[in-house]
């Protein structure tokens, strides 16, 4: 079903509290918009969670789902007026993985069939008019092979696709090739695990100098290693430390992991280990690997789930869990000062594939500038969406000004379905309260809010889409304001 919304510019007030000082959001901007429903396979893991890109030279851009055959990348200033728009037409053998932008250009990736081959191509657009290059393949590989991949640096201007090679289904290598800004390729690579055992994960990171993070969770998932393979030479510097293995008589391994590559070329890891025989969740483990100079490891103390933990979480969400359980991580955070807060996520469906999602809680752990805990916190909140929506209207959208962190939900507080702003001081882990920004969201079955599109311009300017509770009403883009 296609949506299309006409928007009326409209001005809305609501406090923001941050005792003393009282702070206001007004909704400033409004501009029409047209979506589809995004379909997904894995409704726990987008390919492609942020839909608006922010512009260093000002606005930002919207990947948009148009029709069924239809996307586009549009650029808009900054008061949400259109300033070009890019078609993107898809087959149904066609789907969108990767949204990227650099300084000039921006950049879809493409996963196609066809016949007995898949491929990954990369469509530049340029940033200055929209004019679009054309189609560049990246990668193919075998229709019964694995999926193909595809990460961007951090400034977008690098990009690494690969193919995996299997045995028995097995991952035995990868075969990769690295672009730079332009699409032209700079390095074929393969990576090899041939010394690896028979069960481990593994994913590319590339450097906005074009240097390739291999991480894995290996060693029967017990150990987080971190391969560097550089373009100007071959040797491999290799970082690993063992955060699974047998305590108290109890096997340990990883349950869940999240790697984040920064500009300067620092990773940060981040691992949910439990025990083996039982689930239940043991701790959370934070790794450093800085690969400046002769390299270095900065491991975290451990963060153990206690039954005091588990009180906690309860206390907090106002339930009666007997065990930590369905939680994910989902962000690492990192402030200007180096601080590093890790996010995580209770997640989960009801049922089978047609059942509501769900996402409560979300669990922050404070780390300072010397990889020393410091703080730990609960947000409670209880959001549900419709099976057809996934988990894209609930959940929430994060980031970092400063040691400022921003968290946006969707939720229904005190009988008032709104867009909410919570902060939360990267040092201190002092938390706001909860505030609406004023937008009034429909809170029934029809998609009302779409939090792929969340994003910030500054410190104090949102953009988002949301549908108000009006009868006749639906999606908008939004432009909101922090004063």
């Amino acid at each position: 079903m296609r949506f299309k919304y006409l928007l009326a510019a409209s001005s809305l007030a609501c406090g923001l509290l941050f005792t003393p000082t009282v702070v206001w959001a007004q909704k400033v901007k409004s501009a029409s918009f047209s979506y589809i429903p995004e379909q997904s396979d894995d409704r726990y893991n987008q390919r492609v969670a942020r839909k608006t890109l922010p512009l260093a030279k000002g606005g930002f851009l919207i990947l948009a789902h148009k029709s069924a055959t239809e996307y586009a990348v549009e650029r808009y200033d900054a008061d949400l007026k259109l300033q070009w728009a890019a078609s993107l037409p898809l087959t149904a053998e066609q789907a969108i993985d990767g949204f990227a932008s650099s300084n000039s250009q921006a950049v879809v990736v493409i996963h196609q069939k066809n016949g007995a081959s898949q491929t990954l191509s990369a469509q530049a657009i340029d940033l200055s008019n929209g004019q679009k290059a054309p189609l560049k393949k990246l990668i193919d590989t075998g229709i019964r092979d694995r999926r193909p991949g595809v990460a961007f640096s951090p400034d977008g201007s690098k990009l690494v696709a690969w193919r995996y090679l299997t045995r028995d289904v097995q991952i035995r290598s990868i075969s990769a090739s690295v672009y730079d800004e332009k699409l032209t390729k700079v390095k074929d690579r393969a990576y090899d695990f041939s010394d690896q055992g028979a069960f481990f994960s593994t994913t590319i990171h590339v450097g906005n100098d074009g240097t390739q993070y291999v991480t894995l969770v290996s060693d029967e998932m017990k150990k987080l290693t971190v391969r560097r393979y550089l373009n100007t030479a071959n040797n491999i510097k290799v970082m690993s430390v063992a955060v699974g293995g047998v305590f108290g008589g109890k096997v340990v391994n990883v349950f869940d992991s999240r790697f984040l590559l920064q500009p300067d070329n620092t990773l940060y890891a981040a691992a949910i280990c439990n025990e083996r025989e039982s689930g239940l969740y043991y701790s959370l483990k934070v790794v450093k690997f800085d690969f400046s100079g002769e390299g270095d490891m900065k491991f975290a103390p451990e963060f153990r789930f206690t039954p005091e933990y588990l009180a906690e979480t309860n206390k907090a969400s106002a339930t009666n869990a007997k065990r930590l359980e369905d939680v994910y991580l989902t962000d690492l955070l990192i402030s200007e000062e180096k601080q590093l807060v890790v996010v995580a996520e209770k997640k989960y469906e009801e049922g089978g594939d047609d059942s509501p999602g769900h996402t409560r809680e979300l669990h922050l752990f404070g780390y300072n500038e010397f990889q020393a805990p410091s703080w730990h916190s609960i947000i409670a909140k209880d959001q549900v969406a419709p099976a057809t929506e996934g988990f894209s209207s609930i959940g929430y959208r994060a980031t970092v000004f400063g040691q400022d962190i921003q968290f946006v939900t969707w939720e229904k507080l005190k009988n008032k379905s709104d867009l909410y702003l919570r902060r939360v001081n990267a040092q201190t882990g002092v938390i706001s309260e909860p505030k609406g920004l004023g937008l009034n969201v429909a809170a029934d079955q029809n998609p009302s809010y779409v939090k792929d599109f969340t994003g910030w311009l500054d410190a104090k300017t949102l953009i988002g889409v949301s549908r108000p509770s009006k009868k006749s009403a639906a999606l908008m883009l939004n432009k909101i304001v922090v004063k």
